[in-house]
């Protein structure tokens, strides 16, 4: 029989200071991993709305027309369309990517008291820095020179100097449409936008148009941007930095991005355990994410309303993430506010296999000075393909009120046979959907507070 020698005293002593050292080894090693995923994560939400659109710039390009040129959307996009989640069906699109370094340029929005428009800027990081339009010029009409940060130039007289942060610059202007019969009237508005180089304005002339073929295979910048690399999309944001550069608030951010090798111009260089490392805080930063979509906070009566500081997002760098995902081009609060519900008013998913009620009490209408519409999307974010092609209601359609003065939406797969056909919103069966309300140029009650969407009631 043989027989162990159990450790003295001091050995036994030895071996546990030892298992503490390795533990609090272990323990560091845990919190700095740690603490690289929380910084990769972190740096990638910061750069996501800079990537996603120079995607959307260079897909536009391939499919939509060239840059520097005004792009006059004719028709309401239809359920196949995949170029921007939650694209709305409440205005035609007037947009154009426009490239600073070969501006300025001049933009001319003639007088309009036909129809509400809006026609916001926005920097390369979804920033809104210039938006003229009913609410701010009271259709009156406006003349911009489009400048950038840097130009000397003299100002011509009539024109307003608005000046671009960033090299890329995308308009993306809407004109109120009620509905496809209201096409003709919308067409003629848009015709009267331009947008020109300064020389050409002051000449006169008109530039010919390049030369440009569609590319209608071009994957969706959604998909581009999943399909990336990782170590692809911080070489890029760096390359992009450099012509659209960070605002100096921001510099905290560029701080931890220097800390993974990365600045304006310079690519990241990591070994493979570091490019393992920031895959992974990619994955965590959208898990994350899609979780926060998934189960929103601060929910009123299971709608949540974007934060006020939509368009300017500041620091607020995860916000401007979220809305570069789910809604690139988002407006300024003060212009268009943007409800969404994914769930009932018990918090259940709402899906088509039930039947829902949207009820309005009298006098409590979404309250707008301008319009409003609830359009409903499939939990892809993209609109929702029905025999009827209606994809959202509003104060444009005819509605059926109740005797009361009341109204009721109704959200369901099949037509109701006990109410109005024109208040039916379809959805489709067994498929979880969402619904985003509009509320273009909202009254202060709306972005107060003090008014708030009422929930959807689930009927069976």
């Amino acid at each position: 029989m043989s027989v162990v020698a159990r450790p003295g005293p001091r050995r036994l002593k030895r071996w546990l200071l030892g298992l503490a050292a390795l533990a609090v080894v272990l323990a560091l090693l845990l919190y700095a991993k740690a603490g690289e995923l929380r910084l990769g994560a972190e740096t990638y939400l910061y750069g996501y709305p800079l990537v996603m659109m120079d995607l959307t710039r260079a897909h536009a390009a391939r499919t939509q027309g060239p840059e520097n040129r005004l792009l006059r959307v004719r028709s309401f996009p239809g359920a196949g369309f995949r170029d921007v989640v939650r694209p709305n069906v409440d205005t035609l699109y007037t947009t154009a990517f426009i490239d600073m370094a070969q501006g300025p340029w001049v933009f001319e929005m003639p007088p309009n008291t036909l129809r509400y428009e809006l026609m916001p800027f926005m920097d390369a990081w979804t920033n809104v820095f210039a938006a003229p339009g009913t609410r701010l010029n009271g259709g009156q009409g406006a003349r911009l020179l489009l400048a950038g940060a840097d130009w000397q130039g003299e100002v011509p007289p009539g024109l307003s100097l608005v000046r671009a942060p960033t090299r890329i610059v995308w308009l993306i202007g809407r004109t109120q449409t009620r509905g496809e019969a209201d096409y003709p009237p919308v067409h003629r508005l848009q015709e009267g936008l331009t947008l020109r180089h300064l020389a050409d304005w002051q000449t006169g002339r008109t530039a010919a148009e390049p030369a440009w073929k569609a590319e209608p295979t071009s994957s969706p910048p959604i998909v581009q941007m999943r399909a990336m690399a990782t170590t692809e999309f911080f070489a890029r944001l760096a390359r992009l930095m450099v012509d659209n550069p960070p605002a100096t608030e921001d510099t905290p951010m560029l701080q931890k991005l220097a800390r993974l090798g990365i600045a304006p111009g310079r690519a990241p260089d990591w070994t493979p355990p570091q490019r393992a490392t920031m895959v992974l805080a990619r994955w965590l930063a959208e898990r994350r994410v899609a979780r926060e979509l998934a189960s929103p906070h601060g929910l009123v009566n299971g709608w949540s309303t974007p934060p006020a500081l939509l368009g300017r997002y500041g620091q607020d760098y995860n916000t401007r993430a979220v809305v570069a995902m789910v809604g690139l081009g988002a407006n300024l609060p003060a212009d268009a506010m943007y409800p969404s519900a994914r769930v009932d008013g018990q918090g259940r998913p709402l899906n088509g296999s039930r039947r829902y009620r949207l009820h309005f009490r009298a006098g409590a209408l979404p309250p707008v000075r301008a319009f409003w519409s609830v359009t409903a999307y499939g939990a892809d974010d993209f609109l929702i393909a029905n025999a009827p092609r209606r994809h959202a209601l509003g104060d444009r359609d005819p509605l059926v009120f109740n005797a009361d003065g009341s109204l009721d939406l109704w959200l369901q797969a099949e037509a109701p046979t006990q109410a109005p056909i024109s208040n039916w919103l379809p959805v489709r069966r067994g498929q979880d959907f969402l619904l985003n309300a509009r509320l273009y140029w909202p009254a202060p009650e709306a972005l107060d507070g003090r008014w708030t969407m009422p929930a959807v009631e689930r009927l069976d």
